[in-house]
């Protein structure tokens, strides 16, 4: 049982200030009913959440993976979980999401070492930037560093309120745990 101060915001207790959100992506997940505490923050957030999200010149797998990879570095189970599920609603086999968890290769290696680097350097030193512009493209090289920073924010956020996974994620994992 959670003792969080800012457990998902119910439909009846919604935020006035951001009635016309409550029916988009803010209303559908416990992460935006949790920064829903925060209506000019959640405002604030979803033109970068279209980006991040919708519009990133990684592209959804490549995009899926640098969250897998963020979400893994964090310990954020609720972002793990979410992830792992949109991954297979892409097509993503399993043994390819859990590698996320490890050092893949190919590509995937090279995500997860761009991911790392933001994480432990705080940076991408020139040579590693250089080798991702050559295989992704330098703006999806800026969408990396974004996705990374988005990401770790929710976390942060996700881990201080102990917002639970929403339940038809649970659900999924329940029944088809990552092996």
């Amino acid at each position: 049982m959670t003792t969080s101060p800012c457990l998902p915001i119910s439909d009846a207790d919604w935020p006035a200030a951001i009635a016309e959100m409550k029916s988009g992506f803010a209303g559908a997940l416990n992460v935006y009913r949790t920064m829903a505490y925060h209506p000019d923050l959640l405002r604030a957030w979803a033109p970068l959440r279209q980006h991040i999200v919708k519009d990133s010149a990684l592209g959804a797998q490549r995009s899926e993976l640098v969250i897998l990879r963020a979400a893994h570095r964090m310990g954020s189970s609720y972002e793990w979980a979410h992830h792992v599920s949109r991954a297979r609603a892409l097509g993503m086999g399993d043994a390819r999401i859990a590698a996320m968890r490890g050092m893949p290769e190919g590509e995937d290696g090279l995500i997860a070492r761009a991911v790392d680097a933001l994480f432990d350097q705080r940076r991408l030193s020139s040579e590693l930037e250089a080798e991702l512009a050559a295989r992704v493209g330098r703006k999806a090289v800026f969408d990396l560093i974004a996705t990374v920073g988005f990401y770790s924010v929710l976390g942060y956020i996700l881990m201080t309120y102990d917002t639970p996974i929403d339940a038809p994620v649970a659900d999924e994992m329940r029944k088809r745990p990552l092996a």
